[in-house]
């Protein structure tokens, strides 16, 4: 088991002193990156980087640990036809064998600048974070970590860049660095740091949009680039919610620390989906009809208020372990409950105080998560912590057995437990503080531009005792690093509400259905299974589990009936009456499976205890804003029974 507690041996690095200096002890010298992006549609980068150095040994790396993807992820692999020149005469370069990230060389003497350039070879398909999918035909995304190599000895702080972008005729482009020359077919930006050149992507496109949605106090902007342009056209509605997001953003944490800030959003199918924080802006990919139907609105729902969130927690104040500095020095996520799991709660916090979900669909989402956390199996071996500890290997990890396995429940058990905190500092106080109170003071302050403040295990437990005097440590070290059957439920009950199952599926499952393109049975039998009948997951001692099916079958008929989803349904519906048979393909062989089930469907809601306030309903009621009266309806509750 690895320790919680970490000793404080950081102090406040504020980037904008940090970058000042180096910005007056380099601008003789900066390293010019020009990146050739025209031929983006073929997922093809080209880059040329003039790179000042001194005479003798020399180790360039690749940037490996890229922050907010927590893991080496740094796609050196498609780097390609790399040459190093000085004085237009070749340099010879190997490898280091060990750490493949390192480029070993020496600079003659005499020689004052490398000229280095090489093709970057995006993915056309599949892939994690900003090493999967980032162009189309039709838009990219440009994240110059991936263009770029750097002297080892230097501190990514104290790195001048000047970047010059060339898109293909047409394109449009938004980011969050100034541009000081725009031509047509050329793009130079202001000298910054490596540090904030990487944590600044480009998303350009054919079909681009700019939004304002406010200019006061600083400017924020949504920028979208899609696949087409009936993509673009966000109703008034949805601009009306982001413009609430920033207020309660705004309002929770009583400060920002960035200039300005600029929502990146890729609509298309043909992109790696997730989101990434920066401090500036959020790098946020999602299906193309995200923006015009209502189950892509649902899907989306949650996206950006997440990433915004990371700007204060994440990119402001970040754990001490992922503050390293270096994008090549490995990082460490024992806090990712924390840096994730905090910011998984109040993300979903502010997606329902700006309006973004209504609170009925709020709720959905978090029974889907309690649901789903109830589900996780390999709780009785594996505590949280463990899944944080070990986050460089769960992001990657197969799909089957990931129940078995536990995945990053970092994020979805971290928003229950800081839901439970939540109710916790509410009871304590006789509701005069809550988590809202933690956040101001821990991730507020004072205005300012983009600074790294690391906290560690300890800064978090005296920033919740000076909220109200309780037991903290105790309550998280057990919820942290005990192992056991159950999920941890104590902030939805104690919230006034209970987790219940009923035959009806909710919206949100239905999109979330839809997006992943999955049927999704867990609840009921233990399976999810792809639109053509694999099942990629079975859960542990589910109905499925103990019948002998595995991840990896094919299911093919129902009752002796071809299966389709419908029939499946009825199927699972009709167990109260009749077994369920299903006939399962494992390679060349064919079997049936008669399961032990007969729970009819099942589907995870949150059902209101009137024995207790609701406090889940003054959690996500807005701050800046107030939301229309709720018309009324026959029924009591949609969750109910």
């Amino acid at each position: 088991m690895v320790p919680i507690a970490l000793r404080s041996r950081w102090s406040c690095l504020p980037l904008g002193v940090v970058l000042t200096a180096a910005v007056a002890a380099a601008a003789d010298r900066p390293i010019v990156l020009e990146v050739d992006a025209r031929e983006a549609p073929r997922r093809i980068f080209h880059t040329h980087m003039t790179m000042p150095v001194a005479a003798g040994p020399l180790t360039l790396v690749y940037p490996k640990w890229i922050p907010g993807e927590h893991g080496p992820t740094g796609p050196v692999a498609d780097v390609a036809g790399l040459k190093i020149t000085a004085a237009g005469q070749p340099i010879v370069w190997h490898r280091d064998p060990v750490e493949m990230y390192e480029l070993q060389l020496d600079v003659p003497v005499g020689i004052d600048t490398l000229d280095v350039s090489f093709d970057y070879l995006s993915p056309a398909d599949g892939g994690a974070f900003t090493s999967g999918a980032s162009a189309t035909a039709q838009l990219a995304v440009i994240s110059w970590s991936q263009l770029l190599l750097f002297p080892k000895s230097a501190r990514a702080d104290d790195l001048l860049v000047t970047a010059v972008l060339r898109l293909p005729a047409g394109w449009k482009y938004g980011t969050a660095i100034r541009s000081v020359s725009d031509t047509a077919d050329r793009i130079a930006f202001e000298p910054v740091s490596l540090t904030t050149l990487i944590d600044s992507p480009v998303l350009a496109g054919t079909h681009f949009r700019t939004i304002q949605l406010t200019t006061e106090p600083v400017e924020h902007r949504l920028c979208l680039a899609a696949d087409s342009d009936a993509a673009l056209e966000i109703k008034p509605q949805l601009t009306t919610s982001y413009k609430h997001l920033i207020a309660e953003a705004n309002a929770l944490f009583g400060a920002h620390h960035y200039r300005a800030y600029t929502f990146l959003l890729t609509l298309s199918d043909h992109t790696a989906h997730f989101g990434l924080e920066h401090h500036e802006c959020s790098d946020d990919r999602t299906i193309e009809r995200a923006l015009i139907d209502d189950d892509g609105r649902r899907i989306l729902a949650g996206l950006l208020p997440h990433e915004m969130a990371h700007s204060w927690n994440g990119k402001y104040r970040r754990p001490a372990d992922l503050a390293i500095g270096s994008f090549n020095t490995p990082m460490q996520g024992q806090l990712l409950w924390v840096y994730e799991g905090l910011t998984q709660y109040l993300g979903q916090v502010l997606t329902a105080r700006s309006g973004l979900l209504k609170p009925e669909d709020y709720r959905d989402s978090l029974a889907l998560t309690a649901s789903e956390m109830e589900e996780q199996g390999g709780r009785a071996w594996r505590p949280l912590v463990d899944t944080a500890v070990a986050a460089q290997l769960l992001y990657g990890a197969r799909p089957d057995w990931s129940a078995w396995r536990r995945s990053v429940d970092f994020y979805e058990e971290g928003e229950l437990l800081w839901l439970e905190a939540d109710t916790v500092i509410r009871r304590e106080t006789h509701g005069e503080k809550s988590l809202d109170t933690f956040c101001r003071d821990f991730f507020g302050g004072e205005d300012s531009p983009p600074q790294v403040v690391p906290y560690t295990f300890d800064d978090v437990m005296a920033a919740l005792n000076a909220v109200v005097d309780y037991d903290w440590r105790t309550f998280w070290t057990t919820r942290l690093e005990s192992t056991g059957t159950r999920a941890p439920l104590g902030g939805i009950t104690a919230s006034g509400w209970k987790l219940v199952y009923t035959k009806a599926m909710s919206p949100i499952q239905k999109a979330a259905e839809g997006e992943h393109k999955i049927i999704d049975e867990r609840a009921s039998i233990g399976i999810t299974l792809h639109d053509d009948g694999t099942i990629p997951d079975v859960l542990p001692n589910s109905a499925a589990d103990r019948s002998g099916i595995a991840p990896g079958m094919k299911l093919v008929a129902v009752n002796g009936r071809r299966w389709s989803r419908d029939i499946l349904h009825e199927g699972i519906a009709h167990t109260r009456k009749q077994p369920l048979e299903l006939l399962i393909e494992n390679g060349e062989f064919f079997k049936t499976y008669r399961l032990d089930y007969n729970g009819g469907e099942r589907y995870p809601h949150l059902e209101r205890d009137n024995t207790l306030p609701d406090l889940l309903s003054q959690i996500i009621t807005p701050r800046t804003w107030s939301l229309p009266s709720p018309k009324p309806t026959g029924s009591s509750n949609a969750g109910s029974r």
